[in-house]
């Protein structure tokens, strides 16, 4: 079924052209009967344009209707998108939810700002009250790398900590409640980009009742968290990611002479000349589908139990 998408975005025939069913919420003709999902897609990475499709590719491999509103910060302007961009296909977020209205599905995504105390993020008290908003809201939320680590520490109290070097590469991923629905399909194990400086660690999880780990690496640590009602996922890495992300994320930092090394298990034979190692991609587009499936398109999440 098609992905349905904000009028007239730029990226709708370039994503038809690599074979995605998707339209724009105008020039799609629904059948009577049909009631799409209604998805937010909270966007804080600096090149939205880019980030945004790598969810609009993870986000079209399932059988529903699904209808994406793009959403910013109030207040905010932008140096590295366009800000007209911005302002003609993003939907302020106090608009959202000064509308009143209920949502299936929210995404909130990373951020380039994990080094800096969440209180001194400029936008922080704005996350607080979207967080205390979709408890009421939005049925199903699935966080993103920083945006994860935010909504554990802004609703759980759970601290982050800085690393001694970047968390880089594609790392094997232990499932630890293999029979969850999110994990649908999957083998014991599986692979997930890490690109942070930051981590969350399981040993502050235990006092936390509401929070149950259900994925975790032996290198990269803790990387998927959900709270046990089923209503949110934390994901500390980035399984929406192109095989080029992490190349370009590399080549940027040794052009800024900023600390990097080469991505763990990504280039072949660890040449940055060489083929990517695609690992991660056909799980990723199960757990995207699987999320929208079992979780999104669940109006009944509190009371299902595993």
């Amino acid at each position: 079924m098609p992905l349905l998408l904000p009028e007239s975005l730029p990226c709708i025939p370039v994503l038809k052209s690599e074979g995605f069913d998707v339209s724009d919420t105008v020039s799609s003709s629904l059948p009577a009967e049909v009631h799409p999902l209604r998805l937010l897609l909270l966007n804080l990475m600096p090149q939205k344009e880019e980030a945004e499709m790598e969810y609009y590719r993870m986000l079209s491999h399932h059988d529903l209707w699904v209808e994406i509103t793009l959403v910013k910060m109030s207040g905010l302007t932008y140096k590295t998108t366009p800000q007209a961009y911005v302002d003609t296909y993003y939907k302020d977020i106090a608009d959202i939810m000064a509308g009143g209205e209920c949502y299936d599905g929210l995404i909130i995504t990373g951020a380039p700002v994990e080094q800096m105390p969440f209180e001194d993020v400029r936008y922080w008290k704005q996350l607080l009250d979207i967080y205390s908003w979709m408890q009421v809201h939005v049925n199903a939320i699935l966080h993103i790398c920083w945006g994860a680590q935010a909504a554990l520490y802004g609703l759980f109290g759970i601290p982050k900590y800085d690393l001694r070097e970047k968390m880089f590469g594609i790392f094997e991923q232990k499932i630890e409640i293999s029979s969850l629905p999110i994990f649908k399909g999957f083998s014991n194990t599986f692979f997930m980009p890490h690109s942070r400086h930051t981590e969350i660690r399981r040993s502050d999880m235990s006092s936390c009742k509401a929070l149950e780990i259900v994925a975790s690496s032996p290198v990269a640590g803790v990387s998927v968290v959900q709270t046990k009602d089923w209503r949110q996922l934390f994901v500390t890495g980035h399984l929406e990611y192109m095989p080029g992300r992490l190349a370009f994320e590399y080549r940027r930092d040794l052009k800024k002479h900023l600390p990097i090394h080469i991505p763990y298990n990504y280039f072949e034979n660890d040449d940055p000349n060489g083929a990517i190692i695609d690992s991660w991609r056909n799980d990723a587009r199960r757990f995207y589908k699987n999320w929208l499936e079992n979780y999104v398109n669940n109006h009944s999440l509190s009371h299902v139990k595993p």
